[in-house]
């Protein structure tokens, strides 16, 4: 096979024609690699990308890449829209929208040439529900009967409005000259969030949080197991599935209708209510959640239905 895309190569490059889709995908995983490996792009990025392309290549891998048309790329944003999956589909076009990019700087197409750019993107409806703090209060008060680290790991999520990955990683050794130091896994971006942060909501400051994470088990983590249970160590870190489930089930225990106005709310939805609480109080919440762009912020300040907004007079 390795022979026969060679073959193909050497025809194409001898004739100046474009490259198949096959032989151009081989190429761009190559170059994604080196951008993982030269830290231009994160892990899951890169993993992000690896369906679409197989999709792509399966679909179209003989034909030129030049000869793709918006209407093929249609074709397949259709076929995701009919088993219900616009949001694969809106990933799909994006991939495909930065192969052509990428192929337009090799020359295997021409300047401008981006058919997955020209195609609409799929529209997905956003049916999870944010998390009011009265709600949020509900699912804290249920977590005490079990989770020792949620309750904890909860108040981290409110006072920093951090994602829930960087919420497991926080360490003690992060804490330094009065601020809690935040670099963010998925962005990469450094944050410094003061201890003295107060939520007027909670009547609490980061440090009244961190001071309560400080307990008899010795561990460098904030959020870390009391006791050894399976892969679990005592004082090991509190992984993301470990808290994302001890969440669900706390939520799920309430008898209160999560389903009444959508999806039930997930871990990551107090970080938007962090963001409309802090907001509140006049914090930069940009740099609280460490977005680039105030538009955004704006849209975890979207309550999408859930709170009237009070007129200020």
């Amino acid at each position: 096979m390795e022979q026969m895309l060679s073959l193909q190569e050497k025809i194409i490059s001898d004739t100046g024609g474009s490259s198949t889709v096959t032989i151009f995908l081989n190429n761009y995983r190559k170059i994604q690699q080196e951008r993982y490996e030269n830290g231009e792009i994160k892990l899951n990025t890169l993993k992000q990308k690896a369906a679409p392309l197989r999709v792509f290549d399966e679909r179209f891998g003989t034909r030129p890449l030049d000869a793709i048309t918006v209407k093929d790329v249609v074709s397949v944003l259709e076929e995701y829209k009919a088993r219900g999956h616009n949001r694969m589909g809106q990933i799909f076009r994006k991939v495909l929208i930065d192969v052509f990019r990428e192929a337009q700087q090799t020359g295997d197409v021409p300047p401008g040439f981006n058919p997955a750019e020209s195609a609409k993107k799929p529209q997905v409806r956003i049916s999870r529900q944010r998390l009011t703090f009265d709600e949020w209060m509900m699912i804290y008060n249920a977590a005490e009967k079990d989770g020792y680290f949620l309750q904890r790991g909860m108040l981290l999520a409110l006072m920093t409005g951090q994602r829930l990955s960087d919420i497991c990683k926080m360490q003690f050794s992060d804490i330094r000259d009065g601020y809690l130091h935040v670099e963010q896994q998925k962005t990469g971006t450094r944050i410094a969030i003061p201890l003295a942060l107060r939520c007027d909501k909670l009547n609490l400051t980061l440090d009244d949080v961190v001071s309560s994470c400080r307990d008899c088990v010795l561990s460098p983590w904030l959020l870390h197991h009391h006791h050894a249970k399976g892969t679990a160590k005592r004082g090991g870190m509190v992984k993301p599935a470990t808290l994302t489930v001890a969440f669900k089930k706390a939520r799920d225990s309430v008898d209160y209708n999560w389903r009444a106005n959508g999806t039930p709310p997930s871990f990551h939805e107090q970080r938007s209510l962090s963001e409309r609480l802090f907001r509140e109080q006049g914090v930069d919440t940009k740099i609280l959640l460490g977005h680039s762009h105030q538009k955004m912020t704006d849209i975890y300040n979207d309550a999408r239905g859930k709170e009237w907004k009070k007129l200020v007079i």
